[in-house]
């Protein structure tokens, strides 16, 4: 009876009373009469679940819709009517039983034994039987009518928050309005009157926009920037170097030597200043030529980029607008400590691997030899989240999630036990892992990763000799377990496969994420989801 006890738990109003009525409940051709006595006057086993029963009918309140068509949020309406009425159903399906359980109990009274005949008992009982196998078949009825009404109300949802995506499609412009009502046959139908909802994103992979660019991008961690130390990244296909001035602040130039193309990050730091390894001309972080041995100093500046640390992160803004005055906090929640900070660099375009992070349906089928070893597959998986957001909670996962522009992904996960989920909220959990990915566009078929792992349990694990070496080894485990999935969605893409043919529910995340990437692609003055 899960159904059953799923529609017990929403959230309806009671209708408590404390005078004293009587309330008939007809059942085919049996009738069952509860009296309700005075509050307090009713015995302490009933008084405990009659409240669950008492719940207004709300036949009474069909929604009123006039016209043939409804529109999403109507349909919505209607199909969350269909759910209050099979909970009502549910209830008195279930009270039904309990008070026939009530009359058996009665009737194998010891004291009536003193005033009825053996075959007067057993001719109720076998009465009583019948009627409880009606009401039990009522409700695997009820059971049906509740999972059918959950799935209708899904798909409602599913229409009302995606109205974005489907304004996309020119012919569900055509068909702004679909029909709904409170059958399942007739929730068939306004499937098939919807055209299906589908993104395009196929090969070969298009250029960068130069919007893309205008943000704020964490490119290192500041504890792998020493100050006699460079890094070489890429970025938006260029390549850049980053290394620390003589005042200990980053910056960001161009990886390449104005005089004759070097490779910057070939030659070393001096005194704040790196070194070209071919002839020794030296540049600081502001992109400015201040030496060049052998030969008299001339005006030479390289490109350099807006650079900033915080927060133990290092961020460039690659954009050709003015940088933002503000840069968002990736620091995890309070509580927390890191444990981990790991750099890869990996063959996939960065969209595909944003696509995957955003996702926890796969993990049953994918992540099977990791941390979803021992994970049962859900009969269905729902990723709950306002309806102008970028972050929301996993159901039946212990888990909160969040995409936060332009590239990043942070999640909450609530431990429990060791390869299980119990399907508890992340609140319930008493130990949490918190994981942050930045997944940089190092060029159309490259991702710079970022991770940060931090725990809010086990501080001692910080300090064990070489524990970093074994979170990189199981953080590898866990991407390669992706990468070869995600590496045959590029080959297909490149080859002219869409990868996002045919989205359903759980991809609600996903989808959003596409939704605000193509909207910034296509210059949009206000970028959805940005609240």
């Amino acid at each position: 009876m899960t159904a059953i006890t799923t529609a017990l738990s929403l959230p309806f109003s009671l209708c408590r009373s404390t005078k004293s009525y009587t309330r008939k409940y007809v059942k085919g051709s049996f009738g069952v009469f509860a009296v309700y006595g005075e509050e307090g006057g009713m015995p302490d086993k009933k008084s405990s679940w009659l409240t669950l029963f008492n719940v207004e009918d709300p036949r009474s309140k069909v929604p009123q819709i006039k016209g043939k068509f409804l529109d999403a949020n109507q349909a919505l309406e209607v199909a969350r009517y269909d759910l209050q009425y099979c909970d009502w159903r549910a209830r008195q399906d279930v009270l039904t039983i309990m008070l026939l359980h009530e009359k058996v109990v009665e009737v194998l009274n010891p004291l009536a034994r003193e005033y009825k005949s053996i075959g007067t008992m057993k001719k109720e009982l076998a009465e009583l039987q019948g009627e409880l196998s009606q009401a039990h078949n009522q409700v695997h009825i009820s059971e049906a009518r509740v999972s059918a009404a959950l799935d209708k109300l899904a798909y409602m949802e599913e229409l009302v928050n995606d109205r974005l995506l489907q304004e996309r499609s020119t012919a569900e412009s055509d068909c702004s309005s679909s029909s709904a009502s409170t059958s399942t046959a007739l929730l068939d139908t306004v499937k098939s009157k919807q055209p299906r909802r589908t993104l395009s994103v196929s090969g070969p992979v298009q250029d960068y926009s130069s919007r893309l660019k205008n943000f704020w991008y964490p490119v290192a961690f500041s504890a792998d920037l020493k100050d006699d130390t460079m890094l070489p990244i890429d970025c938006f296909e260029q390549p850049w170097v980053i290394f620390r001035g003589n005042d200990g602040k980053p910056g960001c130039v161009q990886n390449t030597c104005a005089h004759r193309a070097c490779p910057l990050d070939l030659g070393s730091v001096k005194e704040g200043r790196i070194q070209c390894p071919y002839h020794g001309w030296e540049y600081s972080t502001d992109g400015k030529c201040e030496k060049m041995p052998s030969t008299r100093l001339q005006n030479v500046k390289i490109k350099a980029l807006p650079c900033f640390e915080q927060e133990g992160m290092i961020w460039i803004w690659p954009g050709n607008d003015p940088p933002a005055a503000t840069l968002p906090s990736l620091l995890p929640p309070s509580g927390f400590q890191i444990h981990a900070e790991i750099v890869m660099e990996l063959p996939v375009e960065h969209g595909l691997l944003l696509d995957n992070l955003l996702d926890l349906a796969h993990a049953p089928f994918t992540h099977t030899s990791t941390f979803a070893k021992g994970w049962s597959v859900p009969s269905l998986v729902k990723f709950l989240t306002p309806a102008s957001g970028l972050q929301g909670y996993w159901d039946p996962y212990p888990i909160d999630m969040e995409f936060r522009p332009p590239c990043m992904v942070l999640s909450t996960i609530g431990i429990s036990k060791p390869g299980k989920l119990e399907g508890q909220s992340t609140k319930q959990c008493s130990t949490h892992l918190h994981q942050l990915h930045v997944c940089l566009p190092a060029s159309r078929h490259k991702t710079r990763l970022l991770y940060r792992m931090s725990l809010d349990f086990a501080p001692l694990l910080k300090h064990i000799p070489f524990m970093q070496y074994v979170w990189r080894h199981f953080a590898k485990q866990v991407l390669n377990e992706d990468l070869r999935l995600v590496l045959g969605q590029q080959d297909r893409m490149l080859n002219g496969a869409n990868i996002w043919n045919l989205p359903v529910s759980y991809d609600k995340l996903g989808v959003r994420y596409r939704i605000w990437r193509d909207a910034v692609d296509s210059g949009a003055k206000q970028l959805p989801f940005s609240k």
